[in-house]
């Protein structure tokens, strides 16, 4: 037992490290809600992570993202999570791929190798085509609602994503993976908290985002945390 998961050890049990140490998990997305995921998912000891984002640090970040520091701006996400994950477990084999997944790059990076893909992409096009890949490889996915818009934590949950209400952005993403014939069988992370419309911003439309909207310091965290419960306990429950 390495010293640093002692205290999880006594909690998830040797067996329990045993299967986290051999588990795989892509994380897609090092923004406010993946970058916690990461952590929380490393610090509970998987042995093996792959992490996709090909953004830098904006100011803009830094009210929610976990490596967005007036010292990091400009930098890469990826290389700035994984130096951090890194650091919490050095023996951590950790792939990090540096760029905005394309819909033909989701279908080449999910494959059966990974034991659950957490999917905190922002953008509906390249988001739907991660969760096909997922379905279509039957490889188990945890999706990210939308987090802007919101601030009561006692309204975060997850649930299958037919579940998913009082989300806008959840409502464009269901409807796209009905195209496809799907409609339940991924887990989704959102807050059934009402949004608060005035928030609302436009873009300039790169890289498939259209809109967004504000958001506090501790939602997307949040939803990143359940995130990570989400996976942790389903690893420790596999025989």
């Amino acid at each position: 037992m390495a010293e640093w998961t002692e205290r999880t050890e006594l909690l998830f049990r040797p067996e329990g490290i045993e299967k986290l140490k051999n588990a795989n998990v892509l994380v897609v997305g090092m923004g406010g809600v993946g970058s916690f995921a990461a952590e929380f998912i490393a610090r509970a000891g998987v042995g093996k992570m792959t992490i996709v984002d090909g953004d830098v640090v904006d100011v803009t970040n830094i009210n929610r993202q976990l490596p967005a520091l007036h010292s990091t701006i400009g930098m890469s996400k990826v290389h700035l999570v994984g130096d951090r994950l890194i650091d919490i477990n050095p023996d951590l084999q950790l792939t990090r791929i540096e760029e905005f997944l394309s819909p033909e790059r989701a279908f080449e990076i999910v494959t059966p190798e990974f034991d659950y893909v957490v999917d905190c992409i922002d953008s509906v096009t390249p988001k739907i085509s991660l969760l096909v890949a997922c379905k279509r490889k039957r490889v188990k996915a945890v999706s990210s609602m939308g987090a802007g818009g919101k601030l009561l934590a006692s309204k975060v949950k997850v649930a299958d994503i037919e579940k998913v209400e009082n989300c806008y952005f959840g409502k464009i993403v269901k409807k796209r993976l009905r195209a496809q014939k799907i409609d339940r069988g991924i887990k989704a992370v959102f807050s059934s908290e009402i949004q608060d419309l005035d928030s609302l911003k436009m873009t300039d439309g790169l890289n498939f985002k259209k809109s967004f909207y504000g958001t506090s310091s501790y939602i997307p965290a949040l939803f990143g945390l359940y995130a990570a419960d989400t996976v942790i306990r389903h690893l420790l429950k596999k025989k």
